[in-house]
């Protein structure tokens, strides 16, 4: 390309730039045109719109401040603005206004200063020299306004409406205005913190409540136009709290709920309904009748023990009839003390009611002998409380343990034996006689003695020693129950006497002790020792002399029996000589079983004789004492017969002893059996043990021997010494049996030997068996 075409194309693209820079520009101008128009439109509504703001302003009386960074200016109401400076004491200036409210009030200049820092809403009424000034703050963006006016309020006049609802919120109770719907449009602090809202405003409190009933209760107020009140428990911050709600109508529309905070109150009714419950049943539940009429002496309560006690109908006590009216039914049914007049007595008895002070009990002897006791007092809510006691039963228990005393004193005053009681503080509580005369004191001087010691003190001369004393007043005194325990000893006495003493604790903690002069029971126990001692020597003489008696005894009727026996069959002896050698022969024999019965006898005595138990066959045993027998029998002309059951079989015994048993008895039988007579020897077995009889045909017992058969030198007019029947009892009581006699004159006799079946270990050896 040439430079001719080159400049032609920069000339073409000037001129093109040239025409699109105009297009551009003329479509600028008429968008600018549009936007002035449409600013100028704006203007014009916001000049209007601040005319009426300061026409509005001017016309409430107020002056309107912005404050920025510090630097207030006035917006509107000059006049205003002047007339609150004045108040204030300032020039009528903004800045200076904003300067004197922060120095009027600290409290105001802490509000302010959040205003213009943080943006918090504020209102307060500034008090000024000259007057005060409503103030109220509001943010909006960067700038702070305040809106003065000046306060028409004076000291009786209500406050403001500005300084009402700065009161409101000082309250640490809720308290809210709601609508005709109960929704709460407006609420303090507290209710703010209650119901967890960001503000007081409406929109903040959207959707809030306090309580479901206290909406109800504002709904009320509102469609009725009275007021509501009620008491609610309510969760507040946590805690479980009571409130009186209040709600009430307001000029001009909405309701105001006010709460008071009633916890403690209601704590304190509740504890008291609790307590006066737990006091009723309290009462319920004693034995002893209780009333108790209000101010107006009507009957307030009642438990059962009264109802019960005077008979009276549970419906018509429920009535709360007077107290009177309760007197008088009681004395239609006879269940007062019987009295002359009555209407005075009845008077006397409703004056109590004026008596505020202690009052004395009283003693009611009824009709129905029935004694009760009446107690008075001021009841701590108004009225009187009456108490009544059945105490028949106590004094009859009284009168009771007063005869007992007495007849314990007059029981103690009749012992030998010197008694005193101490109670367990060691005061003396009881004496008898006989301890006034042991110690040779008196009863005024007992009386006088304060104490233990006191006692001891008149007992000293005659027992001087003091730890004896002691000893016996920890027995009294001492709390320990090893040192309370019984006890006894003996002491003697400075005039010579031995005195047992004993100690006895009481059930009811008292001591009871006891002296006895046992003087001359030991110089009689001395003298029986001695006596004792004596015949213990003269027993074992006894012993010593039977047995060399039996021993020097024996040898000569030996002899004489053995050469007698040599005689009778010697040839060249007559006849005569034959029965003279048997008769020596005959009473040697006898003389040599009397001896053997006195030896037996002795050793019974003594304790010294043993048994061989062994196994007996009874039908043995009694064909063994018939055949000893069947001599004696065939000379008397008597039939010896025996009598065994089959079933007899064995039993536990000393064979030798139970067969000299059955020949004292055959031989007894055989002397009291005429010729032709029968002696029967049985036996049978019943009831664990075995009973041996012996039974004759003879003269029988005399109703008069019969009770002393078994003594001892009965049976000597029998020959013999007497010792047979004796020796047999002796016998079988020493098997652990016992013999018996049944026996009618001219009828016969029957012994019976009662023996055990076994016999115990030791019956052998009797000194072993302990």
């Amino acid at each position: 390309m040439t430079s001719y075409e080159l400049i032609l194309a920069a000339a073409a693209g000037a001129v093109c730039l040239a025409i699109c820079a105009t297009l551009w520009a003329l479509a600028q101008r008429r968008s600018f045109e549009a936007r002035l128009a449409l600013l100028q439109g704006k203007l014009s509504g916001l000049g209007s719109g601040v005319l009426a703001a300061q026409a509005s302003a001017e016309a409430f009386d107020n002056a309107l401040i912005s404050v920025e960074d510090g630097r207030a200016a006035l917006v509107s109401g000059a006049d205003s603005l002047t007339a609150c400076a004045q108040r204030l004491g300032a020039p009528a200036d903004a800045q200076q206004v904003v300067a004197a409210l922060i120095r009027v009030d600290p409290h105001h200049a802490g509000k302010l200063s959040e205003l213009f820092e943080r943006g918090e809403p504020c209102a307060f009424e500034a008090q000024g020299k000259n007057g005060s000034v409503l103030v109220e703050g509001r943010s909006a963006g960067a700038l702070a306004w305040l809106r003065l006016s000046i306060s028409t309020s004076h000291k009786s006049a209500l406050p403001s409406a500005t300084r009402f609802a700065a009161f409101l919120d000082s309250q640490v109770e809720p308290a809210w205005i709601a609508s005709a719907d109960g929704a709460a449009i407006w609420g303090n602090a507290a209710f703010v913190r209650a119901v967890g809202a960001t503000s007081s405003m409406a929109a903040a409190l959207t959707g809030k409540t306090f309580d479901r009933a206290a909406d109800t209760l504002a709904i009320e107020a509102a469609n009725t136009g009275e007021p509501r009140e009620a008491v609610r428990w309510v969760n507040v911050e946590g805690r479980r709290r009571a409130f009186r709600i209040a709600a009430q109508s307001l000029e001009g529309g909405g309701v105001g709920v006010f709460c008071n905070d009633v916890t403690e109150v209601e704590d304190m009714r509740d504890a008291l309904k609790k307590h006066v419950a737990a006091h009723d049943e309290t009462l319920n539940h004693i034995a002893d009748a209780v009333a108790i009429f209000s101010q107006t002496k009507r009957l307030a309560f009642y438990n059962t023990a009264f109802a019960e006690l005077w008979g009276l109908e549970p419906a018509w006590l429920a009535d709360r009839p007077t107290h009177g009216e309760v007197l008088d039914r009681l004395r239609q049914r006879r269940r007062l003390p019987e009295t002359i007049d009555y209407a005075k007595w009845k008077a006397e008895e409703l004056a109590h009611y004026e008596d505020l002070g202690p009052q004395a009990d009283e003693l009611w002897d009824l009709p129905d002998r029935r004694t009760l006791k009446v107690i008075r007092q001021p009841h701590p809510m108004g009225g009187m409380l009456l108490l009544y006691s059945d105490i028949t039963g106590e004094l009859r228990l009284k009168a009771q343990y007063n005869a007992l005393i007495q007849v314990q004193q007059a029981t103690l005053d009749k012992l030998n034996d010197a008694v005193a009681v101490f109670g367990s503080d060691g005061r003396l509580r009881l004496h008898n006689e006989a301890f006034e005369n042991f110690w040779n004191v008196t009863a005024f001087a007992l009386e006088a003695a304060v104490d233990f010691e006191g006692v001891v003190d008149l007992c000293v001369p005659r027992l001087h020693d003091l730890s004896f004393w002691r000893e016996l007043k920890g027995r009294v005194a001492d709390p320990d129950p090893q040192m309370r325990s019984p006890t006894s000893g003996e002491v003697r006495t400075s005039d010579g006497r031995i005195v047992l003493y004993q100690s006895r604790p009481l059930p009811d903690g008292a001591t009871l002790i006891g002296f006895t002069d046992v003087t001359d029971t030991r110089d009689l126990q001395s003298a029986l020792a001695d006596r004792s001692a004596a015949l213990a020597e003269a027993e074992r003489l006894k012993r010593d002399f039977v047995g060399n008696v039996s021993y020097e005894l024996r040898t000569p009727l030996t002899t004489i029996i053995g050469y007698s026996e040599l005689l009778e069959r010697a040839d060249g002896l007559h006849e005569r000589g034959r029965n003279h050698v048997a008769a020596v022969r005959a009473a040697a024999t006898q003389l040599a079983r009397s001896i053997d019965d006195v030896l037996d006898m002795a050793q019974i005595d003594a304790g010294e004789m043993a048994l061989e138990i062994q196994d007996i066959r009874v039908e043995d045993l009694l064909v063994g004492a018939r055949e000893r027998a069947s001599k004696d029998a065939t000379l008397g002309g008597v039939t010896v017969a025996i009598e065994c059951d089959e079933d007899v079989g064995l039993i536990r015994g000393d064979l030798k002893r139970l067969s000299q048993t059955l020949d004292h008895l055959v031989e007894n039988a055989l002397r009291q059996t005429p010729p032709d007579g029968i002696v029967t020897l049985s036996a049978r077995r019943a009831l664990g043990e075995v009973r041996l009889d012996v039974k004759d045909t003879g003269r029988g017992v005399p109703f008069h021997v019969q009770a002393h058969i078994f003594d001892r030198f009965v049976g000597r007019d029998r020959g013999g010494p007497g010792l047979g029947l004796a020796l047999v009892k002796a016998l079988v009581e020493l098997h652990g049996g016992w013999v018996a006699l049944e026996s009618e004159p001219g009828a016969g006799s029957t012994f019976t030997c009662h023996l055990p079946e076994t016999q115990q270990p030791g019956a052998m050896q009797p000194e072993l068996s302990f």
